[in-house]
């Protein structure tokens, strides 16, 4: 009871469970207790959704990609990385099926309308009663790009200005609508208040977007905005637009920098810094001792099918290694148009290390450069707490190596250990997803000029 009454007044750890079809190690669909068809079985989705609510979760995450990112269909077919659901269909039926999660789908600004993606979300929260975030990000493949009529992707500079103008014309239209501004009164016979519709008539350098938006404001005001980008321009963009930062990191010195770093940069725009949560990707697997935890984690290692493990890396780092000695060490990479800071990443980890590139496959199998923690509950909790209490991140996102039983060890191991250190929630304390992430509601920008 003290350490409940004691949590309710102090700063908490928020937690997404980032849901990939069968986990997150690239051969977990071939553990003896993953369903290896749960790329497109609604019922696993909403066991895993119901899984992460019970254990008050904050959201489920979906990350998402317009394209089958493998050139090499041999190694393709040895994924399960092939059917998926559109994370935003999946997300309006999870909505039906759950109560308080928020619900988070990645909708790249590289192949997307803002038109169409303020509405989608928009709809998706009222759909949820005010749950929905979007996953700001910018597609960087040229796989995706031939999707689209392009042969060549966008240059990364070029890809990250138009993101910042997408959000300006997504936010501009969520604020189409003033709170009260439907009266549905038969008896008047108004509808709305013509006076409180608001026309955005954007012109811009990507855009030219008249609006309004043809969905009511956001039960949360609007859906919450979230980003993956760690690059110099991702920073930025994080700085000025997002309110919750999914990062990759390797160590707690990598945490604390980028954390302090991203705070830092937001009182430039005026920001309150807590108004932004930064939440690491985390891959934890656990044991009920040090032993059975790396026993756990060797059973799906030993499942990488080597091509497999080469074509991961080569896609992570954007250039094709297979012409180099696997049992070599990683080479000099040369700069690519694709993700920077993830190749950077890479190249961080098998210099600090003195990988091979076999070694390197094998250390990203799983995680893909995220922070990887094998080991038991309390060791893992308090590598959290230690990343949480000494400004390292604001929450984590959960990685689970295999589905569904990864995300159950964690929940039924390593949150009751939270809890007991009154670092994690025992009950929701929101409806919505801005709520229970501890972030204002926003005011609408038409309603602040009006006061003004």
């Amino acid at each position: 009871m003290g350490n409940a009454s004691t949590a309710a007044n102090k700063r908490q750890i928020k937690l997404g469970a980032f849901l990939m079809e069968t986990g997150h190690h690239i051969a977990a669909w071939r553990h003896p207790d993953a369903l290896a068809s749960g790329g497109l079985d609604f019922s696993h989705y909403a066991e895993l959704a119901a899984i992460a609510e019970r254990a008050k979760f904050d959201a489920v995450f979906f990350a998402d990609n317009v394209g089958i990112n493998e050139s090499n269909v041999n190694v393709l077919s040895r994924t399960a990385r092939a059917d998926h659901f559109e994370p935003l269909t999946l997300l309006s039926a999870l909505a039906v099926v759950t109560k308080q999660i928020g619900l988070i789908a990645t909708v790249s600004t590289s192949f997307n309308e803002p038109f169409n993606v303020a509405r989608k979300f928009a709809s998706l929260d009222h759909l949820s009663g005010g749950r929905s975030g979007w996953n700001m990000v910018t597609s960087s493949t040229e796989l995706e790009a031939q999707n689209f009529n392009l042969e060549k992707h966008t240059a990364h500079a070029t890809r990250y200005e138009r993101a910042r103008e997408f959000h300006q014309v997504v936010t501009g239209l969520w604020d189409s609508w003033d709170e009260d501004a439907f009266l549905r009164d038969k008896e008047s016979g108004r509808y709305f208040a013509s006076d409180k519709l608001h026309v955005l008539n954007h012109h811009g350098k990507h855009f030219q977007v008249r609006g309004p938006l043809n969905v009511a404001r956001s039960p949360q005001g609007s859906p919450v905005v979230v980003q993956a980008g760690a690059s110099e321009a991702g920073r930025q963009l994080a700085a000025e637009t997002a309110e919750v930062i999914f990062v990759a990191h390797q160590t707690f010195e990598e945490a604390q920098a980028f954390y302090r770093d991203i705070k830092g940069r937001m009182t430039r725009f005026g920001r309150d810094p807590d108004h932004l949560k930064v939440m690491p990707g985390i891959f934890p697997v656990v044991g009920r001792t040090q032993e059975e935890a790396e026993e756990k984690f060797d059973t799906l290692q030993n499942l990488v099918h080597p091509e497999v493990g080469l074509a991961l890396l080569s896609k992570m780092s954007g250039v094709d290694l297979s012409r180099f000695p696997v049992d070599g060490l990683v080479p000099e990479l040369p700069e690519t148009n694709g993700g920077k800071s993830r190749q950077q990443l890479l190249l961080d980890l098998a210099r600090r290390d003195n990988l091979t590139i076999r070694q390197l496959y094998l250390r990203i199998a799983g995680a893909r450069g995220h922070q990887q923690v094998v080991g038991t509950p309390k060791s893992i909790a308090d590598q959290l707490q230690q990343w949480f209490e000494e400004d390292g991140a604001d929450g984590f996102n959960i990685m689970s190596p295999w589905l569904p039983g990864g995300l159950t060890d964690f929940v039924e191991s390593v949150v009751p250990e939270l809890q007991r250190r009154g670092l994690f929630r025992s009950e929701y304390t929101s409806n919505t997803l801005r709520g229970n992430l501890g972030l204002p509601y926003p005011a609408n920008r038409y309603e602040q000029r009006h006061v003004a």
